[in-house]
């Protein structure tokens, strides 16, 4: 999809800049022809390296902000045109371990960027949502619905026609990522082994971090309100991923596969086998686009200023979206992905 026009001479604000989606978002938009890019992180130190990186670029902006301060938020968001909303608590344990915080930033942050965003007239705010949000089964997951579910909610309550257009965007486990496997694996390899695994029968959906980007990015203007864009992906066993990595990993650090034991150690505690990016329930109100499931809101007899225009979208035909029933990368497919992608 070209949108290159419609970036065109905006101001574009990223939170979480210094996140792995933070990062690349920004490497992604500094290359459209934008006005000027404001990126927001509370981590003082990265926040340092990213002004670094980009010290000669003058269109480029970081600020040490906290999405809990919605003072401060409010004055940052002063002439911004696009919101993309990635910073967020994101692992599983801290946010179980420290609920409160979770809800700070999950829920009542995302409520700052709705507010924030209302009150400064942007034009559009994308809020990058997870798998985990789908019949969640711990505090991240649950937090991350909420999320989805203020933005939706939004919509509902815009006045004017030049109140925001708010959206979410929902993907599954970018590859290469801060705590994906892929590190995890590639560092116990290099270690002569064992890789461990939680379960053999575990399924994961797969994106490359570029691929997941882009596809954010495309979905910032496909966006007509309340909608929730789950990414289409690839399904991987996490023992094949492990395999293929020994396979191809091992003799390069000394050793050889054959010697690189997988050792299953159980799944954790409120893990799935499998990832679902969409409900059963929102299957029914859910359309289909080439690189795009859309989810429609549930309420939408409250969004009728909303004319939906679905030209280009097909019906669901009510299959549900899951990776233990979608058919898998074989281990050669998972190879071919990995190896084109940059991973090995």
């Amino acid at each position: 999809m070209n949108n290159t026009k419609k970036w065109a001479g905006a101001t574009v604000l990223i939170t979480g800049v210094c996140g792995t989606v933070g990062r690349e978002l920004l490497k992604q938009v500094v290359k459209e022809d934008v006005k000027q890019i404001i990126g927001l992180d509370n981590n003082e130190s990265e926040l340092f390296f990213v002004a670094e990186e980009y010290r000669s670029n003058s269109k480029v902006k970081v600020f040490l902000c906290d999405l809990r301060d919605k003072y401060k938020l409010s004055e940052m968001f002063r002439g911004v045109d696009i919101v993309i909303h990635a910073a967020a608590l994101k692992h599983v344990i801290m946010c179980e371990e420290a609920p409160g915080d979770a809800v700070q930033t999950n829920i009542i942050g995302v409520q700052n960027i709705i507010e924030a965003a209302s009150r400064n007239q942007v034009s559009r705010v994308l809020f990058t949502s997870s798998d985990k949000a789908v019949n969640p089964t711990n505090v991240m997951g649950t937090s991350k619905l909420m999320g989805e579910r203020l933005m939706t909610a939004a919509n509902a309550h815009k006045k004017y026609d030049t109140d925001p257009i708010f959206a979410s965007t929902r993907f599954g486990n970018v590859l290469g990522s801060r705590g994906s496997v892929i590190p995890l694996f590639r560092k116990q390899i290099a270690a002569g082994g064992p890789v461990t695994i939680t379960d053999s029968g575990m399924t994961r959906f797969i994106m490359t971090l570029e691929s997941a980007v882009s596809l954010v990015l495309d979905s910032v203007f496909l966006a007509q309100g309340g909608e929730v864009f789950v990414t289409k992906m690839p399904v991987a066993n996490i023992a094949d991923l492990a395999t293929v990595m020994i396979d191809e990993l091992a003799e390069g650090y000394g050793f050889k596969g054959a010697d690189i034991a997988l050792e299953e150690i159980g799944s954790r505690p409120g893990e799935k086998l499998y990832e679902e990016l969409m409900t059963d329930e929102e299957v029914r109100r859910t359309k289909e686009m080439e690189d795009f499931l859309i989810v429609f809101p549930a309420f939408k007899y409250v969004y009728n200023a909303v004319d939906y225009n679905e030209d280009g979208m097909k019906d669901l035909g009510g299959k549900p979206y899951n990776s233990a029933i979608i058919d898998k990368l074989t281990k050669p497919e998972l190879r071919t992905y990995l190896l084109d992608s940059n991973l090995l």
